[in-house]
């Protein structure tokens, strides 16, 4: 199996990486089931990547329907030790405009009924999350948007919504008034799993649109936001091959030891299966 260490989540408008050479497709089985799409794995940089469309080939599958367990799972199976998400957002902030860049800093979860976790059944794990993305991977996202001239912000909360319907002009003035600054439907779930797996994870929230709290909502047309869509993935595509350029590999994840003091299940109460499965995620702290 090839191996990387950079793991891409492509969102809406952002299918594909170029720039990626000694292409191989890989297909995954995991204790969860099937990932989005076969990984892409190749060089990026001259650096090991694997790039996943989270929606799947043709953008088929609704947030709520991704298999997020599977998608942070195969990463971990390639040797993936940090992830750089892209992703589509609505702005919660006057300030932040159609096609500007925001990278993220804290989220909050209006998710109903996801799995957010890769244990239980038989072994529970409690890991910190106060701090819900990498600050290292975060700040040389923020480097990168400069240096190729994105319009970008640094830090803000992230609303993560169940969807696949947009908000209600309620829900919209209840997340403003809380100090949210933009709001998606995917990335939540994908920040939790990395931790458990003691990756780095930071996301580029790609504002498509103001969220419909805004006076200009009812001018904006789907074909608009497509085109920002656009727009926005040629930005992700450059900030991504200058964060990878700037990663320094000899550096571990400051996440690769997320799980040390977070497995509360006994060893010998760990069911053998389970220790089995998640080999990948546990084997380094239980035998």
């Amino acid at each position: 199996m090839p191996e990387a260490r950079i793991g891409i989540i492509g969102g809406s408008g952002l299918y594909d990486m170029a720039g990626l050479e000694h292409v191989q497709h890989v297909a995954l089985e995991t204790p969860f089931g099937d990932p989005s799409a076969k990984f892409v794995v190749g060089t990026l940089a001259g650096k090991p990547v694997a790039f996943l469309a989270r929606h799947g080939e043709g953008h088929k599958l609704l947030p709520s329907e991704l298999n997020f367990r599977a998608n942070i799972f195969g990463f971990k199976l390639l040797g993936v030790e940090h992830i750089l998400s892209a992703s589509a957002v609505g702005s919660l902030k006057e300030d932040v405009h159609p096609l500007d860049v925001l990278i993220p800093d804290q989220f909050i979860d209006r998710t109903r009924g996801r799995i957010s976790t890769f244990f239980g059944n038989g072994i529970a794990v409690h890991a910190e999350f106060s701090k819900p993305f990498c600050a290292r991977l975060s700040k040389l996202m923020v480097e990168a948007g400069r240096k190729v001239d994105a319009r970008i912000h640094e830090g803000g909360t992230y609303v993560c919504m169940e969807g696949p319907q947009f908000s209600t002009l309620a829900e919209s003035e209840l997340y403003r008034s809380w100090g949210a600054h933009v709001i998606g439907m995917t990335n939540l779930q994908e920040a939790k799993l990395a931790r458990e797996a003691e990756m780095s994870y930071a996301t580029l929230a790609l504002v498509t649109d103001y969220d419909c709290w805004h006076s200009s909502h009812e001018s904006v047309t789907v074909a608009q936001i497509i085109e920002n869509l656009q727009k926005n993935a040629e930005t992700a595509r450059q900030i991504i091959v200058e964060t990878v350029k700037n990663l320094n590999l000899d550096e571990p994840s400051p996440h690769a030891n997320a799980l040390q003091y977070a497995i509360i299940t006994q060893p010998d109460h760990i069911p053998e299966n389970i220790k089995r499965d998640l080999a990948p995620l546990i084997g380094k702290y239980v035998k």
